[in-house]
C-alpha cells in the first residue's frame, strides 16, 4: 500500500511536494536522456509521497487534489524531469477520467482503491483512439485478446494497463472492448521500441498482448467501433489540461534558464527576443489555464463542443510552447544549441506535445466538423 502523508488542501502545498520530488530527480535527468531508461525509483517516489493518489478523493484515502492542483503538480515536475512528468501525466489523466465519472454518478471506488494501494496506470488511448486495434475472441467467461499497444508510457513501471481491443464479431457489427489488464497477467509482455528524439526516458514502449484472457468482469465498456464515443469527450477534457501542464513546466524551465544566462544584458536584440519569449510563454500559460477553467474541476459537460474547444486550445498551446523553447535558445545564442546546456534537451522534449491527441491536422478537422454541426468524425 502506498504511504500517503497528510494531504495538503492548497495548490501551494502540492507544488511544494512536487518540487521536492523534482529536485530529487533532476540530477539524473541528463543521464537518462542519454540512456533512454525510465526511472523506476522516480515512480516509487511518486507513490510514497502520495502524488500518484493525489486526485483520489479524500474519502477514498487519496489526497483530494483538484484538477488544477494536479496540473500544478505536473507543471512543477516538468520543470525538473520532463520524461517523468509526461509519463506520470498518463497515469494522472486516467485517474482524472474516473474522477469525472465519480462526480457524474458512476462508481469509481474500485479504481480509486487500486490507486491508493499503489497502482500505476498505463494508458494506450492515444494509439487506440476511436477504432482501437488488436483482436478479441469470445470464450467462456470473457475474451482472449491479441494486440500490440504503442506507445504505452510508463509500461515498465506501471501495474495496470487501461486499454481497448477491437472485437469484429460483435452481434451488431465490430465493437471495441474497454478493459483493465494487470501488467503481470499471463501473456502480457513489453518490447522495448521507444527510441526517440526527445522524452527518451518515458519508457513508452510497446505492450504486447499475446493470448491474454480478459474476464467479463474486467470489461468496463462495450461500444460500436468507428462511431464517435462520448467517452472520448470526457477523456479529452480530463486529460489534455494535465498533459499540457507537464509541457508547460518544460517551457517554464527553458525561460528560467534563458533569463539566467542573459541576466543584465541590454543588447537591443536580446531585449527584443526576451519580449517575444514573454509573449509566447504567456500565450501558452493562458491557454493551459483556460483548459482548467473550462474543466470546472472535472464538472464539465460531456459534449462534442467542449472537446472541440479543448482540442483547439491544445493545438495553439503546443505551438506556443515550442516557440517558447525555441526563442529561449535563440535568446542565449549558440550555447543553447550545445548538449552541455539543458535548453537543447528541453527543445527536443517539448516537441512531444505535438503528438498527443489530437495532432494539428486531425484537430482542425475535428473542430471543423463540430462547429458545422456534424459528429467529430464527419
Amino acid at each position: 500500500m502506498t504511504t500517503i502523508a497528510t494531504p495538503e488542501t492548497t495548490a501551494t502545498g502540492w507544488i511544494e511536494r512536487a518540487r521536492s520530488v523534482g529536485e530529487t530527480l533532476r540530477a539524473e535527468v541528463a543521464e537518462r536522456d542519454r540512456t533512454g531508461e525510465i526511472s523506476a525509483p522516480a515512480f516509487d517516489l511518486l507513490r510514497t509521497t502520495g502524488l500518484s493518489a493525489a486526485l483520489v478523493p479524500a474519502e477514498y484515502g487519496g489526497g483530494g487534489a483538484t484538477h488544477r492542483d494536479m496540473g500544478e503538480i505536473l507543471r512543477e515536475l516538468g520543470r525538473h524531469d520532463p520524461s517523468t512528468a509526461v509519463a506520470f501525466a498518463m497515469h494522472a489523466h486516467l485517474v482524472a477520467t474516473q474522477l469525472w465519472r465519480h462526480k457524474h454518478g458512476a462508481d469509481a471506488a474500485p479504481l480509486f482503491q487500486k490507486v491508493v494501494d499503489g497502482a500505476l496506470l498505463v494508458s494506450t488511448g492515444a494509439s487506440d483512439w476511436v477504432g482501437s486495434n488488436g483482436r478479441a475472441e469470445r470464450v467462456d467467461g470473457g475474451y482472449v485478446v491479441h494486440a500490440r499497444k504503442a506507445p504505452a508510457s510508463g509500461c515498465e513501471v506501471g501495474t495496470v494497463l487501461v486499454t481497448s481491443v477491437r472485437y469484429d464479431d460483435g452481434p451488431e457489427g465490430p465493437q471495441v472492448l474497454h478493459c483493465a489488464i494487470p501488467m503481470s497477467a499471463p501473456g502480457v509482455g513489453i518490447e522495448k521500441t521507444w527510441d526517440t528524439m526527445g522524452l527518451r526516458a518515458t519508457g513508452s514502449h510497446t505492450v504486447v498482448l499475446d493470448g491474454v484472457f480478459v474476464p467479463d468482469a474486467a470489461i468496463s465498456l462495450i461500444r460500436p467501433a468507428d462511431v464517435w464515443p462520448p467517452l472520448l469527450n470526457v477523456v479529452i477534457g480530463a486529460a489534455l489540461p494535465l498533459v499540457m501542464s507537464a509541457y508547460l513546466g518544460i517551457a517554464d524551465d527553458a525561460v528560467h534558464t534563458a533569463l539566467e544566462l542573459v541576466s543584465g544584458r541590454g543588447d537591443s536584440h536580446i531585449v527584443q527576443l526576451v519580449g517575444e519569449l514573454s509573449n509566447a510563454h504567456t500565450t501558452a500559460a493562458d491557454l493551459v489555464e483556460a483548459m482548467f477553467t473550462g474543466s470546472e474541476n472535472l464538472g464539465f459537460a460531456n459534449t462534442d463542443a467542449n472537446a472541440a474547444r479543448t482540442l483547439s486550445r491544445k493545438t495553439v498551446a503546443a505551438d506556443a510552447l515550442i516557440e517558447t523553447v525555441r526563442l529561449a535558445i535563440e535568446t542565449v545564442g549558440g550555447v543553447g544549441y550545445s548538449r552541455a546546456c539543458e535548453l537543447e534537451m528541453r527543445y527536443r522534449d517539448v516537441h512531444g506535445c505535438l503528438f498527443h491527441p489530437l495532432p494539428r491536422a486531425k484537430q482542425i478537422r475535428f473542430s471543423g466538423h463540430v462547429l458545422l454541426g456534424h459528429t467529430p468524425l464527419g
